[in-house]
């Protein structure tokens, strides 16, 4: 017997009934109807193309129902019916080209749309920074960059297309078939329009469904995230079965949200289908009874011709609902979608129309030298802390100024240096070069300023691959004397790849202290004005400590520096020691 409990408990962390129950606000809706803008030309074409199909459609019915006709009635030669027979295969084969060209436009579309909105999500990840992502589920950002946005494909590749089709060929269809035959016509234009009255009933049921399946489908992607991250500790502690009990839990809980959204799939289908067949075969009951002489509701005689083309047409006129009705809930499962993007990402990002020029921020002047720093009155609050660990706190950098930050751990000399960075929100005013650090353009600053943490944050790749972040255009002698400096090679020597060692995930392979060696490779290839460091010695031995920092000092001539440590060695090295104490920096 299936322990439920344990199913409950999955369920609850994965799945958050109030939100998932959250309709799309109208501000969504529209948001996702602007998003065609971004690729006009291709989803008019795909629009156009079932319209152009249903053009020849009707001649092509036409054309086989004459050639029904002469042979039949008529008993006309093989001879004379060969042109028609001829021109319904090039119809044929001229739809089939069309239909080709209406559902590449649609996922040339669908791409360019689901590529705008994932560069302007990065956009949104760049603005916000470090310190909103790390207070997010990387499973869950990921699940919205990836899967929701994915989920956009089938609303704009197969649905819009289709809406436009079924919108307008099933009531055309009838329409046409009134010269032929009034009461077909009749029987077609009213049956029509209950489709989607009945579709849309089961449409409501639909998109609720899909939203607690994504929102489900996200809970879980960061679920599963979390525990694969921490698996080396859950062994540790002896929680690893558990843990992937409550995933196997969780996971049975999203199936069975899947098979609900099914169901409703199925259901919305069955209506379809019922009403289709409802129609067709009250087309076919009305001709095949007039034809047997029970029914004389016609001016004029209804030949074979015109019976023909109206069976023929009659399934065509709710081809469109179906295949409207097939995509409906790509609809459902896009609102859904960008619901989810909308809650992850604290808004919808705004997505410039194609061949759109980009409106950029203002940008700080081109300068170069040392950097001149203010801040005054800084107030910064953290994370799981009553009290700020910044409270009015000044500080001022000349140009070419070098100096050591000093205090105890917890007292937020990290805090002080990522907000000098931009990297974390706090009150107060900043000036960069005079100009507030608010205003600067965000690649002018990185040009400007360099920082390293405490924990650099290392790639999957080559020990040079992972230097060369610094500058991607960087020559091999230049990575290599960047590499000698940093005294990376006095650890990369002794491996048989040397430089090209492969790295694990987040530096898997290297120590602490190498980790910041290889960070420091980095910083020598690039020309800052600013240098921010967190603490760079701190897992290093004396004698390494002491040539680390030579190579810094003389690479930050001509440049502002300053630097957070403990090390008492470290900053004797400096002209100018602060103390952070109360939120308050003192001269030490």
């Amino acid at each position: 017997m299936r322990d439920t409990s344990a199913a409950g408990r999955a369920s609850s962390l994965e799945h958050d009934p109030a939100d998932a129950l959250r309709k799309p606000s109208r501000a969504q809706s529209q948001w996702l109807k602007r998003l065609a803008g971004s690729a006009r030309p291709p989803l008019l074409l795909a629009g156009a193309a079932p319209l152009a199909g249903g053009v020849l459609l009707v001649i092509q019915a036409w054309l086989l129902a004459s050639v029904l006709d002469a042979a039949i009635a008529r008993q006309a030669p093989r001879a004379e019916l060969l042109g028609g027979i001829l021109g319904i295969a090039a119809l044929m084969l001229v739809r089939a080209c069309i239909a080709w060209a209406g559902e590449r436009a649609g996922a040339i579309a669908a791409e360019r749309i689901k590529r705008q909105v994932r560069l302007a999500l990065f956009e949104r990840l760049v603005d916000k920074g470090p310190h909103w992502s790390r207070g997010q589920a990387s499973g869950v950002l990921a699940s919205a960059v990836v899967d929701q946005v994915e989920a956009l494909d089938g609303f704009f590749a197969k649905y819009l297309p289709a809406m436009a089709a079924a919108a307008m060929l099933p009531v055309a269809f009838s329409v046409l078939l009134f010269p032929v035959d009034v009461i077909a016509g009749l029987v077609l234009l009213i049956t029509a329009p209950l489709i989607p009255l009945f579709m849309a009933l089961v449409g409501w049921g639909a998109q609720g469904a899909s939203r607690r399946h994504l929102r489900a489908f996200a809970r879980l992607s960061g679920f599963f995230a979390d525990r694969l991250r921490g698996l080396s500790t859950l062994k540790l502690y002896g929680r690893a079965e558990a843990e992937a009990e409550s995933v196997a839990a969780a996971s049975d809980a999203l199936r069975q949200r899947t098979m609900s959204v099914l169901r409703i799939a199925f259901l919305s289908s069955a209506v379809l289908e019922f009403f289709a067949a409802l129609g067709v075969a009250g087309v076919a009951v009305y001709i095949g009874l007039t034809y047997l002489g029970f029914l004389d509701l016609r001016w004029s005689v209804l030949t074979l011709q015109a019976g023909m083309f109206c069976l023929l047409m009659a399934p065509e006129v709710y081809a469109p609902l179906r295949q409207f009705a097939a995509h409906y809930h790509d609809r459902a499962a896009a609102l859904a979608a960008v619901t989810q993007i909308d809650a992850v990402f604290d808004g919808l990002p705004d997505v410039a129309p194609a061949g759109a020029a980009p409106v950029a921020p203002a940008a700080a002047p081109a300068a170069c030298g040392p950097v001149a720093m203010t801040a005054r009155g800084l107030r910064l609050m953290a994370p799981g802390r009553p009290a700020p660990v910044l409270d009015g706190a000044a500080l001022s950098l000349a140009p070419g100024a070098h100096v050591a930050l000093m205090g105890p751990s917890g007292i937020g000399k990290s805090s002080l240096i990522e907000a000098i960075a931009r990297l974390r929100p706090c009150e107060g005013e900043i000036l960069i070069d005079g100009r507030p650090l608010a205003d600067w353009d965000e690649a002018a600053l990185r040009g400007r300023i360099a920082l390293i943490g405490q924990k650099p944050q290392l790639m999957a790749g080559t020990i040079a691959q992972n230097i060369r972040l610094g500058c991607p255009q960087a020559s091999d002698e230049a990575l290599r004397e960047a590499a000698r400096r940093a005294r990376v090679l006095e650890f990369t020597e002794r491996q048989p790849l040397g430089l090209d060692t492969v790295l694990g995930g987040r530096g898997q392979g290297l120590s602490g202290g190498q980790a910041q060696r290889v960070a420091l490779a980095r910083l020598f290839l690039r020309d800052p004005g600013l240098i921010l460091l967190d603490e760079p010695t701190a897992h290093l031995d004396e004698n390494t400590q002491a040539r680390v920092l030579d190579e810094i000092l003389a690479f930050a001539a001509g440049r502002t520096l300053l630097i957070a440590t403990h090390s008492p060695q470290v900053a004797a090295r400096f002209g100018r020691t602060l103390r952070l104490a109360g939120g308050k920096l003192e001269q030490a």
